[in-house]
């Protein structure tokens, strides 16, 4: 059997008492690595589970799926993910694979971003399409998510944008070199996407969002010092909230009880009350 377990936001314990079982017992171990991170290391990871955990990187998932599926018809494997196993498209994938060759697979769920995001206090079935924001260069800045969110918008609704992370990454001279010479791990900040939202608005001018727009800023969801900034974009644009991992909502039609939650969260409160004063 292939297991997909999910293993939550956080650390170590966020696993649920199932997923833990099925790894303590499975032959191999395998962390998915890079379309999200635990805020413990691996080597955590492995003192509290008591086994080895092999790092799978995504050449490994995309690439040479087979070592990982390798005797799974005939041994328990475990395929570790943090947040929950469908969060990421890209793992639709390794089942794929693994229901071409007829091997079993069960899935073990948790807590993700797209669920647990309502801790910031906007109600989850107001939620749009979710987009993904990745890092502009200088000569590449995508604006698909731009789109998406006018959809979202036009309707009044929230957006939920992940935020890219960039680990084991080659240069564009390594990877034509066939270099294997890898980045520092980068992770985009609620700064730098609502700047590259302003930066698109700018060029599009279509008036999807304004530098007023309300977002709100997350970073660190599930953990124990989680940070929830609410403010306009310009705000967030300026406003830094320390390690990764994060995430931005940008704020559609509110209801009160949601105005109130959120009123906490406020950048700058001044501003916020002006904007939502209280007892209206």
């Amino acid at each position: 059997m292939l297991y997909c377990i999910g293993l939550g936001l956080s650390d170590e314990k966020d696993i649920t008492l199932k997923g833990l079982e099925i790894v303590r017992r499975a032959e191999r171990v395998y962390l998915e690595a890079y379309t999200s991170i635990l805020m413990v290391s691996r080597e955590k990871l492995e003192e509290f589970y008591g086994r080895e955990v092999i790092v799978a990187d995504r050449e490994l998932v995309e690439s040479d799926s087979d070592v990982i599926l390798r005797d799974a018809s005939s041994i328990d494997i475990a395929f570790l993910v943090v947040g929950d196993p469908f969060g990421a498209t890209t793992h639709l994938d390794l089942l794929l694979r693994a229901r071409s060759l007829q091997i079993p697979v069960k899935t073990i769920h948790n807590a993700s971003i797209m669920n647990a995001v309502g801790a910031c206090g906007l109600q989850l079935y107001n939620f749009g399409q979710t987009v993904s924001m990745v890092f502009f260069t200088e000569t590449w800045k995508p604006s698909s998510f731009y789109d998406k969110i006018r959809e979202n918008v036009k309707i009044g609704l929230h957006t939920l944008v992940l935020l890219d992370i960039k680990v084991k990454e080659q240069s564009e001279e390594n990877l034509a070199r066939g270099r294997k010479i890898y980045e520092p791990p980068r992770y985009m900040t609620v700064a730098q996407c609502a700047s590259q939202m302003l930066a698109i608005e700018d060029i599009r001018q279509e008036g999807v969002y304004t530098k007023s727009s309300l977002a709100i800023g997350i970073a660190r969801l599930g953990s124990n010092d989680q940070i929830f900034a609410a403010g306009t974009l310009e705000d967030l644009a300026a406003t830094d909230l320390g390690p990764p991992l994060h995430s931005l909502v940008l704020v559609g039609k509110v209801h009160d009880m949601e105005v109130d939650f959120i009123r906490e969260f406020a950048v700058d409160s001044t501003k916020f009350n002006t904007i939502f004063p209280k007892g209206t």
